[in-house]
């Protein structure tokens, strides 16, 4: 039997390699011109935002049940959950829907601030668990009026970029908007699951697959559980929600 040889510099090389490569990172990226950060105005190698705004973002690192993303004492899932859970299964969410990260998201929708769905679709990238990602991605959907009125759908460049970086099958079109509900955020809480009824449709076959839905901000859950039963309708057996905040209470 033939055996590979030892190598016994083969892992110094390596680790040698992996530094040089960060080094090089380090190095580009002060080649690069830096830029106003979008927050403080101070100048940034770091991207849109600078490092120390970044620190700041409210990031959602405490606890939290993960169905829905809310806050728990110890990550459990929570009680609203257990009694009646949505018909998604778990929750990967970055942020809390609070300042400043809570206007940087409204820029990006009403402002046409469109880089900021390629960093805010990095950092989910980042939170996403590479052991246990879907057989594919659909974003939320617009209707065709708002499509048109907006211009872009921000769920769908979302979606671009993290399937893209996790090498991810997209489904642009799979689902539709069927109806032109009145914006969630004009609802109270309990107006929002009525407004969505049997909004979405779902034209393809999805029979036993895993499938991650992609939107900006969950807050009711009301419109990504409407997603949810369309998908669900077409054979998904498991449906995550991904997204970029989470509104959490008294945010």
């Amino acid at each position: 039997m033939i055996t590979a040889a030892h190598h016994p510099g083969k892992g110094h090389t390596l680790s040698i390699l992996h530094h040089t490569k960060l080094n090089i990172r380090k190095v580009i990226k002060h080649i690069l011109p830096a830029q106003p950060c979008v927050l403080c105005g101070s100048m940034s190698h770091d991207g849109l935002w600078c490092g120390a705004c970044d620190r700041d973002l409210p990031y959602l690192d405490s606890r939290h049940c993960p169905v829905c993303a809310l806050p728990t004492p110890a990550g459990e899932t929570c009680g609203q959950c257990l009694i009646q859970p949505p018909l998604f299964s778990n929750t990967v969410a970055v942020f809390g829907y609070s300042f400043p990260l809570d206007k940087l998201i409204q820029a990006m929708k009403y402002g046409e601030q469109l880089p900021f769905a390629h960093s805010f679709a990095k950092k989910l990238v980042k939170v996403i668990d590479i052991d246990a990602l879907p057989d594919c991605l659909i974003p939320m959907p617009l209707h065709p009026a708002k499509l048109r009125e907006r211009g872009f759908n921000q769920s769908l460049l979302l979606a671009e970029t993290i399937a893209r970086d996790h090498n991810l099958k997209l489904l642009p079109d799979a689902c539709r908007r069927v109806r032109d509900t009145p914006p969630q955020s004009a609802l109270s809480w309990k107006e929002r699951k009525k407004n969505v009824r049997n909004a979405f449709q779902c034209d393809i076959d999805l029979t036993g697959m895993n499938v991650a839905l992609v939107d900006d901000v969950l807050t009711t859950g009301a419109s990504m559980d409407a997603l949810a039963a369309a998908v669900g309708q077409q054979g998904a057996t498991v449906i995550s929600a991904w997204v970029v905040a989470r509104t959490l209470p008294h945010s």
